[in-house]
């Protein structure tokens, strides 16, 4: 990491920004390109450890590719605010987020789906649901284990009017 001084090492401040945030960016390698597909997700954070899940169709280049290379990148942002500056150089934008690596795996058990689903829909929506095996039978659930991640963020600075 180069900017040490937006580094967030406190876990309760690393799970807010995971609570605030909807959406993961999971980078993957297609062959020898990169590819990267906007998420929904849920997660856990046991003992800092993360796990993310998440959910989508059971066919398609996404699936294929975790099939063939389950190793991925995952970025997950929050807290974006432009701001100005009197020079070009002092515009920016404000951010939390957290990056890390780790691997997917594809969960195939009605019962781990359905779990993972509830993670998913616990974050995305605060409340809980259940689900039904022909609920889950339509969709795939991925588990991402992340086994490194780092977090970061730039607060709106302070200016002098």
């Amino acid at each position: 990491m180069t900017r040490r001084e937006r580094e967030v090492t406190d876990i309760n401040e690393i799970i807010g920004i995971l609570d605030r945030a909807k959406i993961v960016h999971v980078g993957m390698i297609d062959g020898d390109m990169p590819y990267v597909v906007p998420m929904n997700y849920g997660y856990t954070m046991e003992e800092g450890k993360l796990t993310l899940y998440l959910h989508g169709a059971t066919v398609g280049r996404k699936l294929d590719i975790l099939r063939v290379n389950a190793k991925v990148f995952i970025e997950i942002d929050t807290d974006i605010v432009p701001f100005d500056g009197k020079a070009a150089c002092q515009y920016g934008t404000t951010y939390s987020s957290v990056m890390g690596e780790g691997i997917a795996e594809l969960i195939e058990e009605p019962e781990g789906k359905m779990a993972g689903l509830g993670i998913l829909m616990k974050t995305q929506t605060g409340r809980e649901f259940e689900f039904s095996e022909k609920m889950v039978t339509g969709v795939t659930v991925i588990k991402i284990n992340v086994s490194e991640f780092t977090a970061k963020k730039r607060p709106m600075p302070m200016r002098e009017n």
